[in-house]
């Protein structure tokens, strides 16, 4: 067995490019993370978010703290974990700011119920996760938050939307034979 080449770990830029491309090829969940309270209502779609734990049920989400939304996430710490469904790539759009629409305009459209805290939950999301923020760690340009949920609303049906090589993809449910 031949041994693999050592990356050259001296070139932080090219790290970062070998990084990026690496987690390109990192399937993922899409999510809509949601806040409100004194310090804003607003939105973003993120991939960078896994399951802790279920005794509390805990999860966390990844924050890119340059973000003009990262301070409401923090000081408000009520959040919404809105997994997308194949069908809402638009909502995932619009919330990545791939899209004209304004914060107010994504959250006038007809998907979202209010949540614990007034918190805005997507309507159709296969997964719901409502919690506040009981943790927070900065780690490089990002803030990971632990959240621990309170509410759960979950759907047995509808495909799944994830990000994989920098574009949305649509996973059909494959029903379980007997």
């Amino acid at each position: 067995m031949s041994a693999l080449p050592r990356p050259d770990f001296t070139d932080i830029d090219q790290v970062r490019k070998q990084f990026r491309q690496a987690m390109a090829h990192l399937g993922a969940a899409v999510n809509v993370i949601t806040t409100t309270g004194t310090h804003g209502r607003c939105g973003i779609t993120a991939s960078a978010v896994c399951s802790v734990t279920d005794a509390p049920p805990t999860l966390l989400v990844c924050i890119n703290r340059s973000s003009a939304m990262h301070a409401a996430f923090v000081n408000n710490r009520n959040v919404c974990v809105n997994v997308l469904p194949g069908h809402l790539e638009q909502i995932a759009r619009h919330f990545a700011g791939l899209t004209q629409l304004s914060m107010e305009e994504r959250f006038s459209l007809p998907v979202w119920d209010e949540g614990v805290n007034g918190v805005p939950v997507l309507r159709d999301a296969l997964a719901s996760l409502q919690g506040t923020i009981v943790e927070a760690k900065e780690v490089g340009s990002h803030s990971v938050m632990f959240v621990e949920a309170t509410a759960i609303r979950v759907r047995d049906d509808g495909d799944s939307l994830i990000y994989f090589d920098r574009n949305f993809h649509r996973v059909p449910r494959v029903c379980a034979t007997q």
